[in-house]
């Protein structure tokens, strides 16, 4: 087939809920009323963010002839052969480079530039997602022409779905033999929230013909985190107190740990916060330092000392904030009822963490030796657009008071304690160490199983790394550097497998002994 007699091939994919057949609908609709041969198929996506929907789409830009038969067209897209590829996410963008649909000889890429998570990016241990701007860079490579744009926000502030805009994109380029007007036309034909679909358009479309680059209106700011407006006086005693103790590169750090551990708790807890914190300032400032390991001990101390239990979870999860989002995610209307469902799965670990430490402990040890920690999982679906259900979870919330006398919570200052005396000792003698002892706290999150494992990867390289070093006597410079450097590759590799077989080996390399 010669490029004159060969159709238009226009790939596009997108996720769940972003409108992707209806977006080709339109594109057929256009097509058929100004009488143009067209064709489209679609492959479903194996699950929400593990493999979107994909529809291929063929247009002859010829009008068809009475008489004449109907070419025969492609039902699966062919790599190297793509006109147009058009992804509402930038990771799938990438994914169409990868699959060789985007070529730099023929390829016209729009692409959102927003990102919608993938699950191993959420399920990794470390801050696992890809890099957005080299994944930017590779489609830029990759294709003839690129058509980058945030599209999710202008769909927002447009009131519609993402698909009116990236539509309007698809006009902006000129690829297709379809007027915009036709494509206007469609969006009308449908009948659905028809003026925020034109507006998502005409953004889409000022975009790919290069009049505009940012929004006219600004993004709305998110929902407040908070869930209720804390005493001012409270925030204001702590900001002012953080104010003048802490040199710049720490301050908003902390300013940010003390508002969240006090949302967590109260204000005893935000003081404990930053007491502990004026230990790490103190040592880093008689031994000079640039007050990095001050702000890295900031961050995960803060995180830390807010650690997820079944009354931070109801608590989250009957926010005012959190509701508002779940009905604007939803597209619901003001009248319309949102039907929302918790799925929560409790179990040993997680109601033994409330008990008193000499109930606790025991019950923890004899499920251990039996192999039945993780047996006693209850599985709940927690209606919380109902009164009976929100009122459950704001029960639940309401036991905060009694956190303190938790084993959990004396099990994770114990830890605390432990990992703070140990960067305090560090800075004296090397802050890169410090830094790295700091980043060890990342091992420790989540609940069950997942807060187990991290626990467990932490105090082996306490053991066989950060321990024998601090306890070296008359110990140079350069062992304190190994040490740092040591800790970084060990840590990073227990935070690739959770497991602890990629430590083991890697401990074993380093030439480190590490208790089973």
């Amino acid at each position: 087939m010669t490029e004159a007699t060969r159709p238009v091939t226009v790939l596009i994919s997108a996720l769940g809920g972003e409108g992707g057949g209806v977006m080709t609908d339109w594109i057929l609709a256009a097509a058929r009323e100004q009488n143009l041969i067209v064709q489209a198929t679609s492959v479903p996506g194996v699950a929400q963010r593990t493999g979107a929907t994909t529809y291929y789409i063929e247009v002859f830009g010829e009008k068809l002839q009475p008489g004449k038969p109907e070419p025969i067209m492609a039902l699966y897209p062919q790599a190297g052969d793509i006109d147009l590829m058009v992804a509402t996410e930038l990771a799938e963008a990438a994914r169409a480079c990868q699959n060789g649909f985007v070529t730099p000889n023929r390829t016209t890429l729009i692409s959102s530039s927003h990102r919608f998570y993938l699950l191993d990016e959420k399920m990794g241990m470390a801050d696992s997602r890809l890099d957005a701007d080299a994944l930017e860079a590779a489609a830029r490579t990759m294709a003839k022409r690129v058509v980058i744009g945030d599209f999710a926000r202008a769909a927002r502030e447009a009131g519609t779905v993402i698909n009116a805009v990236m539509l309007g994109a698809i006009a902006g380029t000129g690829i297709l033999p379809i007027s915009a007007q036709a494509l206007e036309n469609a969006i009308k034909g449908e009948g659905k929230a028809v003026d925020a679909n034109l507006r998502g358009f005409a953004y889409g479309l000022s975009v790919a013909r290069g009049d505009v680059v940012e929004l006219k209106t600004p993004m709305r700011k998110p929902a407040p985190v908070a869930e209720a407006v804390p005493a001012p006086t409270v925030l204001e005693r702590l900001r002012d107190r953080i104010a003048r103790d802490y040199p710049a590169p720490s301050t908003e750090i902390v300013m940010e740990g003390a508002a969240r551990v006090f949302d967590y708790q109260d204000e005893n807890y935000a003081r404990l916060y930053l007491d502990r914190m004026d230990r790490v300032l103190a040592a880093e400032t008689k031994a000079d330092g640039d007050y990095s390991a001050t702000r890295e001990a900031g961050r995960h101390l803060a995180l830390w000392m807010t650690y997820e239990d079944v009354i931070r979870v109801a608590q989250i999860k009957t926010r005012t904030g959190r509701i508002d989002h779940v009905r604007k995610g939803s597209g619901a209307k003001d009248e319309q009822p949102v039907i929302v469902t918790e799925f929560l799965k409790p179990g040993l670990d997680e109601f033994s963490s409330l008990m008193p430490a000499f109930i606790a402990r025991p019950l923890l040890g004899w499920a251990e030796r039996t192999g039945r920690r993780d047996k006693f999982n209850i599985g709940l679906h927690i209606r919380t657009n109902t009164i009976f259900g929100f009122a459950l979870l704001r029960m639940m919330a309401a036991f905060k008071p009694l956190r303190r006398s938790g084993y959990r919570y004396g099990v994770e200052q114990a830890l605390i304690e432990r990992w703070l005396a140990a960067i305090e000792a560090a800075l004296p003698h090397d802050t890169a160490f410090a830094r790295e002892i700091a980043e060890t706290a990342r091992l420790i999150k989540g609940y069950s199983d997942t807060h187990r494992r991290g626990t467990r990867n932490f105090q082996r390289l306490f053991e066989a790394i950060v321990d024998p070093t601090l306890a070296a006597v008359n110990a140079g410079p350069d062992v304190y550097a190994n040490a740092a450097a040591a800790l970084a590759t060990a840590r990073k590799a227990a935070l690739a497998d959770p497991e602890g077989d990629a430590l083991d080996k890697m401990l074993m390399k380093l030439g480190r002994v590490a208790a089973a």
